[in-house]
């Protein structure tokens, strides 16, 4: 069983369901608190999805907006909120991705100066992966997602999450040493 995380409301602490009980009661206070706490790492897993600062900006405003207005679909009984949402990111983002029409030049935004997800090494690796691998990767070492809350996002058993993540380990590996 996964314990839920905890959420800091005016000196208060909130298990997962009883903050989506007040969010759904339209408790800007809870919903503000909560934005907070995800919406960073949020934005940089979309960026990575994605790679482009402008679609993740407009994916995780179209999904914060979408839970807001209709904050049904999450189910505390299923797991922690966490992976529920990069769950709901990583659906939005494919669907964004199959709805973009393609054009004559890849749009692409320049990395922000100074900023550590876009110039290392691993996050240019990540990249260069197939996009299921990088995400996956993404996911475990980048977010810290359990092997648990790995198969709610991705919504496959844990022994797939195991073997996919071998797999792409793998992939890293045969990148890192074998591209000069």
């Amino acid at each position: 069983m996964l314990i839920p995380p905890k959420y800091r409301l005016e000196s208060q602490l909130f298990e997962d369901g009883e903050l989506w009980q007040r969010i759904g009661k339209g408790d800007r206070d809870a919903f503000e608190s909560w934005y907070r706490k995800t919406a960073p790492r949020l934005r940089m897993f979309l960026r990575h999805l994605l790679g482009s600062e402008q679609e993740a900006d407009d994916v995780m405003q179209e999904i914060f907006m979408q839970i807001w207005r209709r904050p049904h679909g999450y189910d505390p009984e299923r797991g922690p909120l966490r992976p529920w949402l990069f769950g709901v990111a990583r659906r939005q983002a494919a669907e964004w991705r199959r709805n973009q029409r393609p054009t004559e030049e890849l749009d692409c935004d320049p990395p922000a100066p100074g900023r550590i997800e876009n110039d290392s090494i691993v996050a240019e690796a990540l990249r260069r992966l197939p996009l299921d691998q990088g995400t996956l990767l993404w996911l475990r070492e980048v977010e810290g997602q359990s092997y648990q809350e790995l198969a709610a996002i991705l919504e496959i058993p844990v022994g797939t999450v195991r073997s996919r993540l071998f797999a792409a380990r793998e992939a890293l590996r045969e990148l890192w040493f074998t591209t000069p």
